[in-house]
Protein backbone atom coordinates (compact mmCIF):
# COMPACT_ATOMS: atom_id res chain seq x y z
CA UNK A 1 0.00 0.00 0.00
CA UNK A 2 1.40 3.35 -0.99
CA UNK A 3 0.27 4.86 2.30
CA UNK A 4 3.22 3.05 3.89
CA UNK A 5 5.52 5.19 1.73
CA UNK A 6 3.95 8.28 3.31
CA UNK A 7 4.37 6.69 6.75
CA UNK A 8 8.03 5.98 6.09
CA UNK A 9 8.62 9.60 5.07
CA UNK A 10 6.88 10.74 8.26
CA UNK A 11 9.20 8.49 10.27
CA UNK A 12 12.18 10.09 8.51
CA UNK A 13 10.91 13.52 9.57
CA UNK A 14 10.55 12.31 13.15
CA UNK A 15 14.10 10.91 13.02
CA UNK A 16 15.45 14.20 11.68
CA UNK A 17 13.72 16.00 14.54
CA UNK A 18 15.26 13.62 17.06
CA UNK A 19 18.72 14.27 15.60
CA UNK A 20 18.16 18.00 15.93
CA UNK A 21 17.04 17.63 19.54
CA UNK A 22 20.07 15.43 20.30
CA UNK A 23 22.38 18.06 18.77
CA UNK A 24 20.59 20.88 20.63
CA UNK A 25 19.79 22.53 17.30
CA UNK A 26 16.95 25.02 17.39
CA UNK A 27 14.08 24.28 15.03
CA UNK A 28 10.38 24.95 14.96
CA UNK A 29 8.57 22.12 16.77
CA UNK A 30 5.60 22.84 14.50
CA UNK A 31 7.33 20.41 12.12
CA UNK A 32 6.81 17.63 14.66
CA UNK A 33 3.25 18.76 15.37
CA UNK A 34 2.52 18.88 11.62
CA UNK A 35 3.97 15.41 11.18
CA UNK A 36 1.84 14.05 14.02
CA UNK A 37 -1.24 15.72 12.53
CA UNK A 38 -0.66 13.94 9.20
CA UNK A 39 -0.19 10.70 11.13
CA UNK A 40 -3.53 11.33 12.85
CA UNK A 41 -5.45 12.38 9.73
CA UNK A 42 -3.97 10.21 7.00
CA UNK A 43 -2.40 7.21 8.70
CA UNK A 44 -4.68 6.63 11.68
CA UNK A 45 -8.06 8.03 10.61
CA UNK A 46 -7.83 6.93 6.99
CA UNK A 47 -5.30 4.16 6.34
CA UNK A 48 -5.53 2.23 9.61
CA UNK A 49 -9.27 2.70 9.91
CA UNK A 50 -9.65 1.29 6.39
CA UNK A 51 -7.56 -1.74 7.38
CA UNK A 52 -9.63 -2.21 10.53
CA UNK A 53 -12.94 -2.00 8.67
CA UNK A 54 -12.12 -3.85 5.45
CA UNK A 55 -8.90 -5.86 5.65
CA UNK A 56 -8.68 -7.27 9.17
CA UNK A 57 -12.25 -8.67 9.22
CA UNK A 58 -11.56 -10.61 6.03
CA UNK A 59 -8.54 -12.27 7.62
CA UNK A 60 -10.57 -13.13 10.72
CA UNK A 61 -13.39 -14.55 8.59
CA UNK A 62 -10.88 -16.68 6.65
CA UNK A 63 -9.18 -17.68 9.93
CA UNK A 64 -5.85 -16.60 8.47
CA UNK A 65 -3.10 -14.78 10.37
CA UNK A 66 -5.47 -13.89 13.21
CA UNK A 67 -2.69 -13.49 15.83
CA UNK A 68 -0.90 -11.07 13.50
CA UNK A 69 -4.13 -9.16 12.84
CA UNK A 70 -4.74 -8.93 16.60
CA UNK A 71 -1.24 -7.57 17.16
CA UNK A 72 -1.58 -5.07 14.32
CA UNK A 73 -4.88 -3.84 15.75
CA UNK A 74 -3.33 -3.50 19.21
CA UNK A 75 -0.51 -1.51 17.63
CA UNK A 76 -2.97 0.79 15.86
CA UNK A 77 -4.53 1.54 19.24
CA UNK A 78 -1.12 2.07 20.84
CA UNK A 79 -0.07 4.31 17.96
CA UNK A 80 -3.09 6.55 18.53
CA UNK A 81 -2.15 6.91 22.20
CA UNK A 82 1.45 7.73 21.29
CA UNK A 83 0.29 10.29 18.72
CA UNK A 84 -1.82 11.91 21.44
CA UNK A 85 1.34 12.33 23.55
CA UNK A 86 3.28 13.79 20.62
CA UNK A 87 0.50 16.25 19.80
CA UNK A 88 0.21 17.26 23.45
CA UNK A 89 3.92 17.86 24.09
CA UNK A 90 5.42 18.88 20.73
CA UNK A 91 4.26 22.53 20.77
CA UNK A 92 6.22 23.21 23.99
CA UNK A 93 9.23 21.05 23.08
CA UNK A 94 11.46 23.83 21.69
CA UNK A 95 13.12 24.28 25.07
CA UNK A 96 14.62 21.37 26.95
CA UNK A 97 12.30 20.17 29.67
CA UNK A 98 9.56 17.71 30.52
CA UNK A 99 7.51 18.41 27.38
CA UNK A 100 10.51 17.65 25.19
CA UNK A 101 11.35 14.48 27.15
CA UNK A 102 7.76 13.23 26.88
CA UNK A 103 7.58 14.02 23.17
CA UNK A 104 11.00 12.52 22.35
CA UNK A 105 10.12 9.31 24.21
CA UNK A 106 6.83 9.08 22.34
CA UNK A 107 8.51 9.65 18.97
CA UNK A 108 11.08 6.92 19.73
CA UNK A 109 8.25 4.54 20.67
CA UNK A 110 6.30 5.42 17.54
CA UNK A 111 9.25 4.76 15.24
CA UNK A 112 10.23 1.55 17.04
CA UNK A 113 6.73 0.15 16.63
CA UNK A 114 5.80 1.33 13.14
CA UNK A 115 8.89 0.20 11.23
CA UNK A 116 8.26 -3.50 11.98
CA UNK A 117 4.48 -2.97 11.89
CA UNK A 118 4.48 -1.69 8.30
CA UNK A 119 7.09 -4.25 7.25
CA UNK A 120 4.93 -7.12 8.53
CA UNK A 121 1.85 -5.76 6.80
CA UNK A 122 3.80 -5.36 3.54
CA UNK A 123 5.52 -8.75 3.60
CA UNK A 124 3.15 -11.05 5.52
CA UNK A 125 -0.39 -9.68 5.53
CA UNK A 126 -1.03 -7.81 2.28
CA UNK A 127 0.47 -10.46 -0.05
CA UNK A 128 -2.01 -12.99 1.37
CA UNK A 129 -5.00 -10.67 0.93
CA UNK A 130 -5.39 -11.55 -2.75
CA UNK A 131 -5.56 -15.22 -1.79
CA UNK A 132 -8.47 -14.76 0.61
CA UNK A 133 -10.65 -12.42 -1.48
CA UNK A 134 -11.79 -12.66 -5.07
CA UNK A 135 -10.25 -10.35 -7.68
CA UNK A 136 -13.56 -8.49 -7.86
CA UNK A 137 -13.68 -8.05 -4.07
CA UNK A 138 -10.06 -6.89 -4.04
CA UNK A 139 -10.77 -4.28 -6.72
CA UNK A 140 -13.93 -3.15 -4.90
CA UNK A 141 -11.94 -2.70 -1.68
CA UNK A 142 -9.37 -0.57 -3.50
CA UNK A 143 -12.15 1.53 -5.01
CA UNK A 144 -13.80 1.96 -1.61
CA UNK A 145 -10.49 3.09 -0.09
CA UNK A 146 -10.06 5.65 -2.85
CA UNK A 147 -13.62 6.96 -2.42
CA UNK A 148 -13.04 7.28 1.32
CA UNK A 149 -9.85 9.24 0.65
CA UNK A 150 -11.72 11.61 -1.67
CA UNK A 151 -14.47 12.04 0.92
CA UNK A 152 -12.02 12.77 3.75
CA UNK A 153 -9.46 14.87 1.91
CA UNK A 154 -11.05 15.98 -1.36
CA UNK A 155 -9.44 15.44 -4.74
CA UNK A 156 -6.42 13.19 -4.61
CA UNK A 157 -5.82 12.77 -0.88
CA UNK A 158 -2.62 10.82 -1.43
CA UNK A 159 -1.13 13.55 -3.60
CA UNK A 160 -2.22 16.23 -1.14
CA UNK A 161 -0.61 14.36 1.78
CA UNK A 162 2.65 13.78 -0.08
CA UNK A 163 2.74 17.51 -0.84
CA UNK A 164 2.27 18.31 2.87
CA UNK A 165 4.97 15.78 3.79
CA UNK A 166 7.35 17.32 1.23
CA UNK A 167 6.82 20.71 2.86
CA UNK A 168 7.73 19.31 6.28
CA UNK A 169 10.79 17.60 4.80
CA UNK A 170 11.85 20.95 3.37
CA UNK A 171 11.39 22.68 6.73
CA UNK A 172 13.48 20.15 8.63
CA UNK A 173 16.18 19.87 5.97
CA UNK A 174 15.70 16.41 4.49
CA UNK A 175 13.98 17.26 1.19
CA UNK A 176 17.04 16.59 -0.99
CA UNK A 177 17.12 12.84 -1.58
CA UNK A 178 20.76 13.03 -2.71
CA UNK A 179 21.88 13.86 0.84
CA UNK A 180 21.16 10.27 1.84
CA UNK A 181 23.57 8.82 -0.73
CA UNK A 182 26.81 7.55 0.83
CA UNK A 183 29.92 9.14 -0.62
Amino acid sequence: MREHGVLDRLLLIYEAGLRKFDANEDFDPAVITGTAQIVRDFIENYHEQSEEEAVFPRFRKAKKMVPLVDTLLDQHKAGRRVTDVILQHAPASRKDGEDRRQMVGAVHSFIAMYRPHAAREDTDLFPLLKAIVSPHEYDAMAEDFEKKGHRLFGGDGFEMMTHRVAGLEQQIGIADLAQFTPS
